[in-house]
């Protein structure tokens, strides 16, 4: 196990990068809307994109940029999602990453673009252009608080996190950002990479650090880390287009580079790791209107595949997700989600448990106390465990219930 030390400043904490967040006017609210990353050095890069056949235009000119594998900023807006815009946002998204560049001395293809907001809504760019032109006046490590407010759409609060850890003789530091409280079951991918699953979401999350890695091995890395965080939660099964976890590294700690197979290439994934599922969980933990967090654990599954499958299919479930918000110990939508996710199941076969106590052994309810269960779903967090019974494979996901308050929420965004 790694010794990993927390610290504070997010998406700043690594040595050689700076943030802003600013108000462009973008939100009729005047709160803050676009933020700016910007690392002192160039930086390797790794990114990972949505699977989705709707792509929205940052994600289109950020996949150009970025074909190099390297970047020094990273501009992004939230208010609009530059989505289903057609060749003027794809201009937008290009201008975005031009105006930045001016300002920071970087050819545009150094600079990636992100946005997140509605869909089908042109950016106002007399804005954007100002946004941009005071955050880049602002640069900061200071200023992490203010860009991840800035990239915040129906969120409640800030989802930051940052630790730090040694690589022989040298400190090494990785911190994070990233948003998302609704639309949200994201299945990310590395570009030219396929996945069948194409359940996607508003689910943007920016990371850096100050090693030094191979190429390779980053973009490696950060597939293995969006995998156990960012692709094992889901707030609603919705689907969006701009998705992206974006990974910058500059190499200002002065460490050997790290390469495969090394002792120093597992302690990095083990951080890495630690900050992208605690930015995972935290967009869980503030998913619109939910009361509850409740982790899915599927075992005996026949093979990892299945796992996944039928855990998300329980996750998902509106009518699973409605009990709990009512705190009903309802198993039986558990067992119904199961029997239609498409894998193999035996009911006869099939435990539940809700916390540590049995509610269902081999498909049948046991004689429980029922006011026990009520209490175990009074919590806020909750654990559910299903066991097949059927293999070996296992998969734990993350979701939340779904409360009358995430009917309003979504019922006043519009355009």
């Amino acid at each position: 196990m790694v010794n990993l030390e927390v610290i504070d400043r997010g998406v700043t904490a690594a040595t050689g990068f700076k943030a802003a967040g600013v108000s462009c006017g973008l939100k009729e609210s005047g709160n803050k809307d676009l933020a700016l990353i910007y690392s002192e050095v160039p930086a390797k890069l790794a990114a990972t994109f949505t699977a989705s056949k709707l792509l929205g235009a940052p994600i289109i000119i950020s996949k150009k940029h970025l074909q190099n594998g390297r970047a020094q900023a990273v501009v992004i807006n939230s208010g609009c999602a530059n989505t289903c815009t057609g060749e003027k946002g794809l201009e937008d998204a290009i201008g975005m990453a031009i105006i930045s560049g001016d300002l920071l001395g970087l050819n545009p293809y150094d600079v990636a673009v992100a946005s997140t907001g509605v869909i089908g809504v042109r950016l106002q760019m007399d804005k954007i252009k100002r946004g941009i032109q005071e955050a880049a006046k602002t640069l900061s490590v200071q200023e992490n608080l203010n860009a991840a407010e800035a990239i915040m759409t129906t969120d409640s609060f800030t989802k930051e996190k940052a630790c730090q850890f040694k690589l022989g003789e040298k400190v090494v530091k990785i911190g994070g950002m990233a948003k998302g409280a609704g639309m949200i079951a994201p299945k990310m991918v590395l570009p030219g990479k396929k996945e069948a699953r194409k359940k996607e979401a508003t689910m943007l999350a920016f990371i850096t650090t100050d090693a030094d890695i191979d190429s390779v091995l980053l973009k490696e890395s950060l597939e293995q880390a969006v995998n156990q965080s960012f692709n094992r939660i889901t707030v609603d099964g919705e689907t969006s287009p701009n998705d992206m976890v974006l990974i910058l590294a500059n190499g200002r700690a002065k460490n050997g580079e790290i390469v495969a197979g090394s002792n120093e290439a597992r302690v990095f994934q083990e951080a890495l790791n630690f900050v992208t599922s605690s930015l995972a969980t935290m967009i869980v933990e503030d998913a619109e209107g939910a009361t509850k967090f409740i982790a899915i654990e599927l075992q005996g599954a026949k093979n990892q595949k299945e796992a996944k499958k039928a855990a998300f299919a329980v996750a998902n479930s509106l009518l699973v997700k409605t009990a709990f918000f009512g705190e009903d110990p309802n198993w039986g939508r558990i067992m119904s989600a199961l029997g239609h996710a498409g894998v193999e199941f035996k009911p006869d076969a099939c435990d539940i448990y809700f916390g540590l106590v049995q509610v269902v052994k081999g498909g049948l309810g046991l004689s429980v106390n029922e006011e026990r269960i009520r209490e175990i779903l009074k919590n806020r967090e909750v654990k559910v465990t299903i066991k097949l019974n059927l293999g070996e494979a296992r998969e734990t996901v993350w979701t939340s219930d779904l409360t009358y308050d995430y009917v309003k929420i979504n019922a006043e965004y519009h355009t």
